[in-house]
């Protein structure tokens, strides 16, 4: 009997964490492997591979555990989220709290491995990480203080293997900024309904009918200014073809999202880190080739 329980409780915390939704780990590692590279002129070596892989993936995991921590209470009335654990009380704050601090403590360890000032950019990554769901009550665009949280991989990606954080890396993390805001723009359209009625702030609800619009603004923003950071590297055709193969997804995303269907939105939501890894496969193949 103790063996089923602990099955089960392990069960509810791989819910908890989404361990079987790995789309909301993709879309934050494939922009910072593309930083890792890039700092790295290449291949960055297994150990910071492996750090900035698994370090992704905790981190996103903890984060869940905070976002939902802050949000039971407005979970319950949004149809998407009503049977998270949490929020159906299945388990308590105090479990997910604990579970969060384990998974972000871990994240730390394997930062502790490289540089020191990789470790201080972890700091303000966690304090935004913390805030981000607090910001649904009164941002009008919480989805950018999403992107803050979630492009701090990129910088610190760079301090790990530099040691430094060069003019190059901003231009790279406002791209990626604005790859946030068209994702997750997306992902709010499916809950905006339940959204209005409860209160919340997001930005499919702020640009209104100009949302679709907008999205695809947001995915030519981050392709430009990614092809303009990259380009100087001369990492040729491959790049040139994963930027391609990534603005045609974006044309994909216009036919799923212009209708502005729950089902349309979330299927583009959740393929949207296909558009991350088409340009990390194209600047990991150029450098390889150059």
């Amino acid at each position: 009997m103790s063996a089923v329980i602990a099955r089960s409780r392990i069960s509810l915390y791989l819910d908890l964490i989404r361990f079987n939704r790995p789309a909301g780990w993709l879309v934050l590692v494939w922009p910072t492997l593309v930083a890792l590279w890039v700092a790295a002129g290449g291949f960055p070596g297994w150990h910071l591979l492996t750090v900035f892989v698994a370090g992704t993936v905790l981190m996103r995991s903890a984060g869940c555990c905070i976002n939902d921590i802050a949000d039971r209470g407005f979970d319950r009335h949004v149809k998407r989220t009503q049977a998270r654990p949490i929020t159906s009380g299945l388990v308590s704050v105090t479990e997910a709290a604990l579970l969060g601090a384990a998974l972000a403590l871990v994240a730390l360890a394997l930062v502790l491995t490289t540089r020191w000032q990789a470790v201080a950019w972890s700091v303000p990554a966690v304090v935004f990480t913390i805030l981000y769901p607090f910001t649904k009550r009164f941002f009008a665009m919480p989805q950018a203080f999403l992107g803050i949280a979630f492009n701090f991989g990129i910088v610190i990606a760079f301090a790990a293997v530099t040691g430094g954080v060069p003019g190059q890396v901003w231009v790279l993390w406002l791209a990626n900024m604005f790859l946030v805001l068209a994702y997750d723009t997306e992902y709010a359209m499916v809950d905006r309904d339940d959204d209005l009625l409860i209160g919340m702030k997001t930005s499919a609800i702020t640009l209104g009918r100009f949302d679709v619009a907008a999205i695809m603004l947001f995915f030519v923003a981050c392709l430009a200014l990614t092809a303009a950071v990259l380009a100087p590297y001369g990492l040729g055709w491959p790049l040139w073809l994963g930027l391609g193969l990534a603005a045609a997804q974006v044309l994909w995303h216009y036919r799923l999202i212009r209708t502005r269907t729950r089902a349309g939105c979330f299927v583009a939501f959740s393929k949207s880190h296909w558009i991350g890894a088409a340009i990390f496969a194209g600047v990991a193949l150029g450098f390889a080739l150059r």
